[in-house]
């Protein structure tokens, strides 16, 4: 169902009673859409707290919410220079969306609130990002969640990480074939060329062979202009 038919339907439903999920006091000062707004995707991930959208739509919420209220008792706000002051309304925005993520993560089933978590804790905690990551991982049999997770990790410039990550949890019969092109590409990147063929190779284990034949050219590309490049380098 799309996000708005769905916030509709739900600003009508009865809310559970469970904590997980549910919205925390704040002060009257929030504008009367964005509450409507917030108990509504509230709702829609307490029932599916994987709903890509609906989190991606909070998370925005909360974020501007917490950029546009700085705290009026903080002596450094009024005097700290532009630059600075960028970095403070970041660092609430960051911890805004932690605290929703984390709240999230308390579903049993919660995979992507943990994608988020480990992606904020990366710079700051790349062992526990790391850690998080797998939780994720494991939280999710469509593989997903490991997909995402190996990406996060690629971005960052991990690729012996993702490896790590990646082969610990990789079911290449079971998991989305999105999981063997990160693989493979994370190999590349950690010189690895040998892991890269390997991982490809695995690819062709899942069952959906359209899938496989849509990514194969374009690895099977990468792998060949990465061992052209290593020829040509003195």
């Amino acid at each position: 169902m799309a996000l708005m038919p769905r916030l509709r339907a739900l600003l009508r439903r009865p809310f559970s009673a469970s904590t997980v999920g549910a919205r925390r006091p704040t002060p009257s000062a929030r504008r009367r859409g964005d509450t409507v707004q917030e108990d509504a995707l509230r709702a829609m991930l307490l029932d599916d707290p994987n709903d890509v959208r609906a989190f991606d739509a909070l998370a925005e919420l909360v974020r501007r919410r917490a950029v546009e209220s700085p705290n009026p008792d903080d002596p450094l706000t009024a005097t700290a220079d532009e630059e600075t002051q960028a970095a403070q309304r970041q660092r609430a925005a960051d911890l805004a969306v932690w605290s929703l993520a984390e709240e999230l993560a308390g579903h049993p089933r919660g995979w992507y609130p943990l994608l988020e978590l480990g992606r904020l804790s990366l710079a700051s905690d790349p062992e526990g990002a790391v850690r998080r990551l797998a939780t994720a991982s494991e939280r999710d049999p469509e593989g997903r969640a490991l997909a995402g997770g190996l990406e996060i990790l690629r971005g960052a410039g991990m690729p012996v990480e993702a490896l790590g990550l990646g082969v610990g949890h990789w079911r290449a019969r079971e998991h989305t074939p999105e999981v063997g092109r990160h693989l493979v590409l994370a190999a590349l990147e950690a010189d690895r060329v040998l892991e890269a063929r390997q991982h490809l190779a695995s690819l062709d284990l899942h069952p959906d062979r359209n899938a496989v034949a849509r990514l194969k050219p374009e690895l099977e590309q990468a792998i060949a202009a990465y061992e052209a490049a290593q020829q040509t380098t003195p």
